[in-house]
Parts: C-alpha cells; sequence; structure tokens
C-alpha cells in the first residue's frame, strides 16, 4: 500500500501471500487509512507492535509481563548481583500483589499498599527502593506507549522518610580490641569467625569478604603476601568492574596470612574461602555476620560488619596525627578502596604498596594481643 504521511511517499506491507489472505490484506489496509485519518503514520505503528512482540508486551499486558521485559532490558547493564536483588525484590514483594493486573489497571493505592506492606516490616530503605523499581516499570511502559502516567510517582511522600544513619562502629581501639574477643569467645560456625577475622584485619566491605576465593590470596609463604581483589567484586560502575586493571591489592598482615590459611583448611576444595553452613558449595550470606554480631552480649547495636572499616580509619587516622604523619590519610583512603576525583586510574592499586603494608601490620598487632597468636585458638574444632 502506497500513502504519504508527512509530505513523504511511503509504502506498507501487510505481509505475503498466501499467509496472508487478500481479504486479510484489504482489512489491513483499511485500518491503516483510519490510522491515517487520525494522524497516524500505518508503518511506525507497524514497526512499534513488532517491537512490543519482541518484547513480549503489548496493551492489556500484566504487570509482570512488562516487568520482566524491562528487565531483561536493563539488566545486562547491572552486576550480576544488583541484578538478582533487583528481580528477587520484585519476586517476593511485588508480582504477588500486583503482578497479575493489567499494567494500564494498576492504581496509585496498590503500589501505596504494597509498599506500606514492606515499610511495616520495617524495610523502609527497602520500601523506598521498591517504589523506585516499580516506577522504572512505569518509566519503560510510558515509552512504550502501555499507560500514559505512573501511578508509584506520588507514592513517595506517603511512604515513611529514610533516616541516614551512620553504620554503628565502635572507634576506640580499647572497644574494639573487646569487641573482638567477645563474639570470638562465644560459640559459632567456624566460617563465620574467620571471615569476621579477615573483615577486621583488612577492613575491606563485607561483601567482598563473604564471596573471597582462595585463588586470589597470593605469596602467602612469602615476603609480601597480598590479597587481589577483582574488579568485578568491588564497589564500582559496571563499565568499570569489566576492566581488570581496577582489580584492588589487599596487603596482608602477620596474622591475616594466618587466618587465611585456617579458613583454607576449612574450606578445603570449596570455591569460596568463607563456605555457608548449610551450603557447603555457596558462600556465606550477606546478613550472616550481621546476625552473628547482634548476638555478641554487651555491643547490641553498637558494632556492625561494615563498622570495621570506620574503626581502622579512625584509629589509625588518630595514631598518625598524634605521631605528626600527616601523609597517612591519604594512604589509609586508599587501603579502603575510596575513589578519588580527578585522580587516573581512580584507585592507585600500586601506590604506596611498602607503607600501606606498614599500616596494615600496625593495625593487625594493635586489634590482635598475645591471646589471638593462633588464628584456630577461638574455634571449637581443628581441621588438620
Amino acid at each position: 500500500m502506497k500513502y504519504r504521511f508527512g509530505g513523504k511517499e511511503k509504502l506498507l506491507t501487510f505481509g505475503p501471500y498466501p499467509e496472508i489472505s487478500l481479504a486479510a490484506a484489504r482489512e489491513a489496509r483499511d485500518d491503516a487509512r483510519k490510522l491515517l485519518r487520525n494522524g497516524t503514520d500505518p508503518g511506525a505503528e507497524k514497526r512499534i507492535k513488532a517491537e512490543r512482540a519482541r518484547l513480549g508486551v503489548a496493551p492489556g499486558s500484566s504487570f509482570e509481563q512488562v516487568a520482566r521485559s524491562w528487565f531483561a532490558i536493563a539488566s545486562p547493564q547491572w552486576k550480576d548481583r544488583h541484578a538478582s536483588d533487583v528481580i528477587i525484590s520484585l519476586e517476593n514483594s511485588v508480582f504477588p500483589e500486583i503482578g497479575s493486573k493489567a499494567i494500564a489497571e494498576v492504581r496509585p493505592s496498590d503500589v501505596r499498599i504494597l509498599c506500606q506492606k514492606v515499610q511495616a516490616r520495617g524495610a523502609i530503605e527497602t520500601a523506598h527502593r521498591i517504589r523506585q523499581r516499580i516506577s522504572a516499570v512505569f518509566t519503560f511502559a510510558i515509552a512504550e506507549e502501555l499507560v500514559e502516567v505512573d501511578p508509584s510517582a506520588a507514592i513517595r511522600a506517603a511512604l515513611r522518610p529514610v533516616v541516614k544513619r551512620r553504620q554503628p562502629a565502635l572507634v576506640k581501639l580499647s572497644d574494639v580490641q573487646a569487641f573482638l574477643k567477645a563474639y570470638e569467645d562465644q560459640p559459632g560456625y567456624p566460617s563465620t569467625k574467620l571471615a569476621s577475622r579477615l573483615l577486621a584485619l583488612t577492613a575491606v566491605r563485607p561483601g567482598v569478604i563473604h564471596v573471597a576465593e582462595p585463588g586470589e590470596f597470593e605469596d602467602l609463604d612469602g615476603l609480601k603476601p597480598i590479597w587481589r581483589i577483582p574488579a568485578s567484586k568491588l564497589k564500582l560502575e559496571k563499565s568499570l568492574s569489566e576492566v581488570d586493571a581496577m582489580e584492588f591489592i589487599v596487603p596482608l598482615s602477620r596474622q591475616a596470612v594466618a587466618t587465611v590459611k585456617a579458613a583454607m583448611q576449612f574450606s578445603a576444595r570449596r570455591k569460596f574461602l568463607f563456605p555457608s553452613a548449610r551450603h557447603s558449595h555457596r558462600s556465606l550470606t550477606d546478613n550472616a555476620l550481621n546476625v552473628a554480631y547482634r548476638r555478641v552480649g554487651g555491643f547490641e547495636g553498637r558494632h556492625v560488619p561494615h563498622g570495621w572499616r570506620a574503626s581502622f580509619a579512625t584509629i589509625m587516622n588518630e595514631l598518625a596525627l598524634t605521631r605528626g604523619q600527616a601523609a597517612d590519610r591519604s594512604i589509609i583512603d586508599l587501603m579502603l578502596a575510596h575513589v578519588q576525583d580527578g585522580v587516573e586510574p581512580l584507585y592507585n592499586r600500586a601506590a604506596y604498596m611498602d607503607r600501606r603494608r606498614e599500616i596494615a601490620q600496625e593495625w593487625a598487632d594493635l586489634l590482635l594481643d598475645a591471646r589471638f597468636a593462633d588464628p584456630l585458638a577461638f574455634l571449637p574444632t581443628r581441621r588438620r
């Protein structure tokens, strides 16, 4: 069918004969003429329908169908862990509530009710993240002309605000020593205790500890042992996390080496250095250390796994200040893998490695007294 639109001559095809009969072609032509009379380019409309079919969405699609199409398009740009968090949150909290509804029939009250259910569990920040993800689905649906408005847009005001608090952390040396002793004196799973020990000694982000693998540790019997953390496991944009040069190198103290070797005994032939107690082929869960720390008597709510970073930074910076070693501040920031604006590359992995090793050893000596000389002393059993 030849037609003109926007001053240009165009050609619209309806399909091959005999798959498309003459009667069906005439009907499609009549529909195209109706679109033209209403000011719509029938060729563009056909392309939109084809794209919707490719995505698995169309007018009348359920919220879940549209959400999964949105996820399929958006998730390749994310890290695997974030993608998993997003789809799990939708499957657990959103789809059971509004997943089967036609997306055009979802109302602001539907979104408000499901977000408030999440909020009622005490998960205020999670409720806001879920609302943001629902909004992203509707933004996609608007672009696909499936809906005209985002019913979740006005719900933010109906949710309790997120109160930003610093992670609870002990910042006095005597307190962190007492906390570590109290934690390691109580019963617990060996991998969790060893993970806690290495976390305290290295002050890395807890998420890196959970997925540490034996092959990342080098020169454990040499003079310069290190933990080479792949870029994919760091808190980086995905584009940077895929660049091998963005890996992060952690110099290991003698105590950290002993802890890693002990963990290797318990995790022999397993993928992760700190395997899960329930599923040995998996790593410790993100929440394992949080739960363990909450059980330490006398320290409830005062220290969390992420708090070791603040403990290390505060104590070592104060020590540097008293010694007149102001230059150590930037080195301590490097050891925490903080992003430095205007520095190429974003993380300078090789800078000040000798001094970083000295600081790591000094921190370990401060943190652990003679009682901790044997890295397995606090464990219930040994594996030789």
